[in-house]
């Protein structure tokens, strides 16, 4: 019973894995220049497709009211909807995957299989 008890505590310690991946979200990459960074939010938002609703004034991911909070939101959305279609988390350089999840308080950031 206490070698169950262990080897649960220890698969417990592990970090989440989604079909053998770890989980992976895409966020901005903070050396990215802000105008560069607003390019990719504007692509990202606009014929990128992500859903940047949250973002938007009064919504759960409006705060911090930053370009770079902001386009971590959006860039994530994008590669969660697109990452096996042929999506990827690059936005010209102005992106990286990260295994942190970036989401706080009430702003979620998705991370689906």
């Amino acid at each position: 019973m206490l070698r169950i008890m262990l080897a649960l505590l220890i698969l417990s310690r592990i970090p989440h894995e989604s079909d053998g991946q770890f989980e992976q979200w895409c966020i901005a990459d903070e050396q990215t220049l802000d105008d560069e960074l607003q390019a990719a939010l504007d692509w990202a938002c606009g014929k990128g497709g992500a859903d940047c609703s949250k973002i938007q004034l009064n919504q759960p991911c409006f705060f911090p009211n930053t370009l770079r909070d902001h386009a971590s939101y959006a860039f994530n959305n994008y590669y969660q909807k697109f990452k096996h279609r042929g999506g990827s988390c690059s936005f010209r350089g102005a992106a990286m995957i990260t295994e942190l999840d970036p989401s706080h308080d009430s702003c979620h950031y998705e991370c689906l299989p």
